[in-house]
């Protein structure tokens, strides 16, 4: 594995009864500290990418390597931010971003410090009492994201997790996120629909080709962010030319 890649797919495929075949030979490398976007039309296999990558679901060939060491299944290394939340009901805010540090085998005390921080972090200070049932769909997936950084994880895998919020909301989503990384230092893997919330986010975009999904095409983004305000990247002739790109390949799969 090159130095820099923190994740190595080799080979990778996925059929599933019936016949369907989702994937077919994926090769790709996801390098250390950067996001990573995982985008293609509906179908294409982005999200059962991810989840062979988390090792919730297993490839039917080929195989993948975090960290040096194959994937036989889920790791600590590795933090799924699900797309519809998957919050524990029962469970007030501390109690679902602690739920991951259980496994740590931390005391509760230090566990929910843990997870007080990082409520902090996502901007839910003073929420720690609510329950799912009682918050905004924004604020759900901020729970989502406390809880998958509190475990500390060197990888988040964040499938679709701005879909179900309005546009305003995810903006200021892409921005926080954005904020978060800096401080962070994690290695991301994204998967979105959207051109424009890839083109904003990622480091690296990895499209993929309609179903059975393979590589079609790897962009990498010249974007300069710093000191530079959200509005003008949004203006900004480089973000304006790889959102062109990218649709000028991906607009092929529908005509």
């Amino acid at each position: 594995m090159p130095a820099d890649a923190i994740v190595q797919v080799r080979g990778v495929g996925k059929s599933y009864d019936g016949g369907v075949e989702a994937l077919r030979e994926v090769n790709l490398e996801l390098p250390t500290g950067r996001l990573s976007t995982l985008l293609g039309p509906s179908g294409c296999g982005k999200t059962t990418l991810l989840k062979i990558i988390a090792g919730l679901i297993a490839p039917t060939g080929g195989e993948v390597w975090v960290k040096g060491k194959k994937v036989e299944g889920p790791g600590p290394e590795r933090a799924f931010v699900f797309q519809d939340f998957a919050l524990l009901p029962w469970a007030n805010v501390l109690r679902n971003v602690a739920f991951g540090l259980e496994l740590r085998g931390l005391a509760w005390e230090e566990r929910a410090k843990i997870a007080r921080d990082y409520i902090g972090r996502v901007g839910l200070k003073g929420f720690e009492a609510s329950y799912p049932h009682q918050l905004s769909g924004g604020m759900r997936q901020r729970v989502g994201l406390a809880r998958a950084l509190a475990v500390d994880a060197d990888i988040l895998l964040m499938d679709e997790p701005f879909s179900s919020v309005d546009e305003q909301t995810r903006r200021k989503f892409q921005e926080d996120l954005l904020a978060l990384l800096q401080v962070e230092r994690k290695t991301v893997i994204f998967v979105t629909h959207s051109i424009e919330e890839a083109a904003y986010l990622s480091d690296q975009i990895v499209l993929l080709s309609p179903r059975p999904g393979t590589v079609s095409r790897i962009i990498r983004p010249d974007i300069e962010r710093g000191g530079t305000s959200p509005d003008e990247i949004r203006r900004d002739k480089n973000y304006l030319d790889v959102v062109d790109e990218i649709w000028q390949i991906l607009k092929r799969y529908v005509d």
